[in-house]
């Protein structure tokens, strides 16, 4: 049973989450469209994107630790709300190269925080209640199936530049919206000093270089799937469709999450979402019929509904109770950051050298290593276990 002001608080991060996927939903399938239209190549986009998730690497891990270490979580959240925001509408003034480069270097240090922050707040609020954690987060899949839907069909009688207005519009009303967050109170007394030091194992590291793996795969995916698509012929209304219908799929895992998680471990789930994203990376470089891509999308289910859930249920259980937040960071710099650095950066370079069949090769064999790893480790942790 919650009080009145959880369950305004869960309606609070809900709304949070629907707008900051239902900007990722314009920002992810057309921002790269956008700068193909103004002349970049696939190397100059990769650049892009990976100096984007080199700055969301280190300034996730840089806010999450004040975050903790002031406990000062929801006047950051707010501020670098703000201050991505505003320099967002740099992007108005400017269609040079450098200057892009350098207006999304400044909007990373702020928005890099900003999904761990949510992610943090969603754990402290529910409580015991975690597995149930997909059913807020859903939330921010609609909204992003929404806006993917909506903009495809926009674009075609719109210019792509007005995807700069309304992800400023986006940024504008999640700032209001979150500070209507309440301050959430965890109960817990712990240090963040020395829960710093419960992130160096084993356990913990091997987790978080799988993860690495999992999203350096969905570098051609995130970058290049749009940009490919045209390039077979299909338009904008086409190509939102087939975000969203990935978005329709991961949703039914977030919704049932609680469920799922009843029958499937955590480190099961994940087993299961590495072998999943190899088969449709595989898949989606070979086979270019328009239903065959809407019936890969549909594997958006295991590759991001499943692994997303389970990997921020893993890593909250992972992190001790004064570090949830620098855990959360962790997670999403060396994931969202860093791994999807690594995917933008070769597979902008194999992208623009050999296109983007062989982008989803290495894709594919990107996930099946980290598959492997993650089940290695798990059999040796479970022999380990039974020895002692």
């Amino acid at each position: 049973m919650h009080s009145v002001d959880d369950n305004q608080a869960r309606k609070i991060i809900a709304i949070q989450y629907a707008l900051y996927f239902g900007s990722l939903g314009i920002f992810l399938p057309y921002f790269n469209l956008y700068c193909y239209h103004l002349g970049f190549n696939g190397v100059q986009i990769g650049i892009l994107s990976s100096l984007r998730s080199v700055v969301l690497v280190l300034f996730a891990l840089i806010w999450g630790a004040i975050a903790d270490r002031f406990q000062i979580r929801r006047t950051l959240y707010i501020l670098c709300n703000l201050a991505s925001t505003l320099i967002w509408g740099l992007y108005f003034f400017s269609d040079v190269f450098w200057e892009l480069l350098l207006i999304t270097a400044c909007y990373g240090v702020f928005y890099a925080p900003i999904i761990a922050f949510l992610e943090a707040f969603s754990m402290d609020l529910l409580g015991k209640e975690k597995r149930g954690y997909g059913r807020i987060r859903a939330w921010g899949s609609t909204s992003f199936i929404a806006t993917v839907t909506v903009v495809g069909w926009v674009l075609g009688w719109l210019p792509i530049q007005v995807i700069l207005v309304f992800i400023f519009i986006g940024g504008v009303l999640q700032t209001l919206v979150g500070m209507k967050i309440p301050p959430i109170s965890t109960k817990s007394k712990a240090l963040f000093s020395s829960g710093m030091k419960a992130f160096i194992n084993q356990r913990t590291l091997v987790f978080l270089f799988c993860a690495f793996l999992m999203l350096a795969s969905h570098g051609a995916y995130y970058g290049f799937f749009s940009i490919y698509l045209e390039s077979l012929g299909f338009g904008s209304g086409f190509i939102g469709f087939a975000w969203a219908l990935a978005s329709i799929a991961e949703i039914l895992v977030m919704i049932n999450s609680k469920k799922i998680f009843q029958y499937l471990s955590f480190e099961r789930a994940l087993a299961i979402s590495f072998i999943v994203a190899s088969l449709r990376w595989v898949l989606l470089g070979s086979f270019y019929s328009w239903y065959a891509i809407l019936m890969f999308q549909i594997l958006h289910a295991g590759t991001y509904g499943m692994f997303h859930v389970a990997s921020i249920l893993y890593m909250d259980r992972l992190s001790p109770a004064g570090a949830k937040t620098l855990g959360q960071s962790i997670n999403n710099a060396m994931t969202y950051g860093l791994g999807l650095m690594t995917g933008f950066f070769f597979s902008g370079i194999i992208y623009e050298n050999s296109g983007a069949v062989l982008s989803f090769q290495v894709s594919a064999l990107t996930a099946l290593c980290a598959g492997i790893v993650f089940a290695i480790f798990q059999y040796l942790d479970r022999r380990n276990a039974l020895e002692k």
